[in-house]
């Protein structure tokens, strides 16, 4: 997994927990992500290169559209880690 602070970096924000969100229903492109939003494309890309960094999000080119989708491996993996927590707390 990359780095947790990655991770939690990147959810820590509500506009980028809204972008997994729609990326959970389908595959989308940058313009049909900033569609849904009130802020500017370069803001929309600045939040893409985050969750590409946490690896969250996986982009694959397809013809001359760029595709982002949702790396559920990632957040299983975070799930996990949560996991931890609550196993070890009802030892006690």
């Amino acid at each position: 997994m990359a780095g947790i602070n990655a991770t939690f970096q990147a959810l820590s924000d509500p506009t980028r927990r809204e972008i997994l969100r729609m990326l959970r229903e389908k595959d989308l492109t940058a313009g049909e992500i900033a569609d849904h939003f009130h802020i500017s494309r370069p803001s929309i890309s600045h939040h893409l290169s985050i969750l590409k960094n946490a690896t969250l999000v996986l982009d694959e080119r397809k013809g001359q559209f760029i595709y982002y989708s949702l790396n559920t491996s990632v957040l299983e993996e975070v799930m996990g880690w949560f996991a931890g927590f609550i196993d070890k707390g009802g030892d006690s």
